[in-house]
């Protein structure tokens, strides 16, 4: 696993095999950030359920402006903290479980990053939350990385969904009109 592009493309990330945890492949997160490529540059992100940290870094590397890492286990932190070594752009790092972050900040972002554990419901969740408390700046994009086998119905107003599908990977991009 790698940073595909910007200040640290090419940089070797460091990955650990836990059953809750699982990387975005390459090709996906290429996917991803090719979905938000004109909006990273000085942009609010929020990489939720971080594991290795490889989408918020790649959102570093590509130019934003504040980038939060968030994720509640511990031996993901660890990682995480590995990964950053050498990156000195504006980042923080907490290690908090995502509803309470969610809860307890009172930021808004331009870009949010969601790849939560697949056959879980945190990231419908999180997006619920998101924009029913007006988390989202306008014209801010909530990027929802999840398995195929489930299929979400988004019905919020004032928001545009599109979906891309990638081998067993949906993506869904989510934008506050």
């Amino acid at each position: 696993m790698r940073v595909i592009s910007g200040k640290y493309r090419g940089k070797k990330l460091k990955e650990f095999e836990l059953n809750t945890t699982k990387p975005t492949l390459d090709r996906v997160k290429e996917a991803m950030f090719n979905l938000i490529q004109f909006d990273v540059q000085n942009a609010v992100v929020l990489d939720l359920f971080s594991g290795t940290g490889a989408l918020g870094i790649e959102a570093i590397s590509r130019g934003a402006g504040q980038t939060i890492l968030v994720d509640s286990n511990p031996q993901a932190i660890k990682i995480i903290k590995e990964n950053l070594k050498g990156i000195e752009e504006n980042f923080k790092l907490i290690q908090q479980d995502y509803l309470e972050f969610l809860i307890n900040n009172n930021l808004r972002f331009d870009i949010v990053l969601l790849d939560p554990p697949y056959k879980t419901d945190f990231g419908i969740n999180a997006i619920n939350y998101l924009i029913l408390n007006n988390k989202i700046n306008d014209n801010g994009i909530i990027i929802f990385e999840t398995s195929e086998n489930k299929d979400f119905n988004f019905n919020y107003e004032n928001y545009s969904v599109s979906k891309k599908k990638y081998g067993t990977v949906v993506v869904y991009k989510i934008v506050k009109n």
